[in-house]
C-alpha cells in the first residue's frame, strides 16, 4: 500500500517539476497553450495540484523542480534510498495520525457494537478448555499435532474457516477446496502468535480480539471496526 503511496507522490511531484525545470518562474507567468502538448502539460498540471491540495500536502514546485534539475545533472543534494527513506516517514506518520483520527470516530459509531464484541470474549473466556494469553487471544485446542511448531520466519500450510461472533463467515479456505500458504509474520498479529502455538498436524479453535486483529478501522464491509474473529485453523505443514 504504501509503496503504491510513495509512487503516486513522485509522479505528482515529478510532472510538477519536469513542467518547472524547462523555464523559469518568470516565464511561467507569461506561458500560452500553443499546442496540444502544452494544453496536455498544463491539464497535468492542474490535476496533479489539485490532487496534492486535497491530499493537505503542499510543496514547493521551485524546490521539486531544483531537484529534478539536480538529478539530471547528476548533483543532487540528497541521495534516492534517503529521499525515500524520507518520504516513508512522511507517510507513514500521516497515515498513523488518519489511522487515529478513525478509530476515535469509531469508538462512538460502533459502541454498541465494540460493546457486544468485549461481551462474547468475556464469556468465551471462562469456557472448559479456552485458554487465554498475554495479548487476549483466546484458543482452544480441537486437536493437538504432534508435529514441529512454526516460528516467525517459517511460512505454513492451512485449512481454516473465519467467522464473526454472529457466526457470519468472512473466508474459508475449506470452502474454497484449496489449502492457504502463509509467512507467519505476514499475517494479522493474532495469527501469528496462534501458529507458533501450533505443531503440525494440530486444529485449534480461536477468538481474536480486534487488538490483535483489524483494530478500531475493521477490514471490508464484512469484517467492521472492533470485530472480533472467530477461526477454526488446523495446521498442514510448514512449506520448505
Amino acid at each position: 500500500m504504501y509503496r503504491m503511496k510513495i509512487r503516486g507522490l513522485i509522479v505528482l511531484t515529478g510532472v510538477i517539476a519536469l513542467m518547472l525545470g524547462s523555464c523559469g518562474k518568470s516565464s511561467l507567468k507569461s506561458t500560452n497553450l500553443k499546442s496540444k502538448e502544452d494544453s496536455l502539460s498544463y491539464a497535468f498540471g492542474i490535476v496533479n495540484y489539485n490532487q496534492l491540495k486535497a491530499d493537505s500536502l503542499m510543496l514547493d514546485p521551485m524546490i521539486v523542480a531544483k531537484a529534478m534539475i539536480d538529478g539530471k545533472e547528476g548533483k543532487p543534494l540528497m541521495a534516492d534510498d534517503i529521499a525515500r527513506s524520507y518520504i516513508m516517514v512522511f507517510i507513514n506518520k500521516r497515515e498513523a495520525v488518519k489511522t487515529a483520527k478513525k478509530a476515535e470516530v469509531n469508538k462512538v459509531k460502533y459502541k454498541d457494537y465494540k460493546d457486544q464484541n468485549e461481551a462474547f470474549l468475556a464469556k468465551n473466556k471462562g469456557k472448559a478448555g479456552v485458554t487465554t494469553t498475554a495479548s487476549g487471544l483466546q484458543y482452544e485446542v480441537i486437536k493437538m499435532g504432534t508435529g514441529p511448531k512454526p516460528t516467525a520466519q517459517n511460512t505454513v500450510k492451512v485449512h481454516y474457516v473465519g467467522t464473526l461472533i454472529d457466526g457470519t463467515e468472512f473466508d474459508s479456505s475449506v470452502k474454497r477446496k484449496q489449502p492457504a500458504i502463509y509467512p507467519v509474520s505476514g499475517v494479522i498479529p493474532g495469527w501469528t502468535e496462534a501458529l507458533e502455538l501450533m505443531p503440525v498436524g494440530s486444529k485449534f479453535k480461536l477468538c481474536l480480539p480486534s487488538s490483535i486483529a483489524y483494530g478500531a478501522t475493521g477490514a471490508g464491509e464484512v469484517i467492521k471496526p472492533f470485530s472480533t474473529l472467530v477461526f477454526e485453523v488446523e495446521l498442514l505443514e510448514i512449506v520448505k
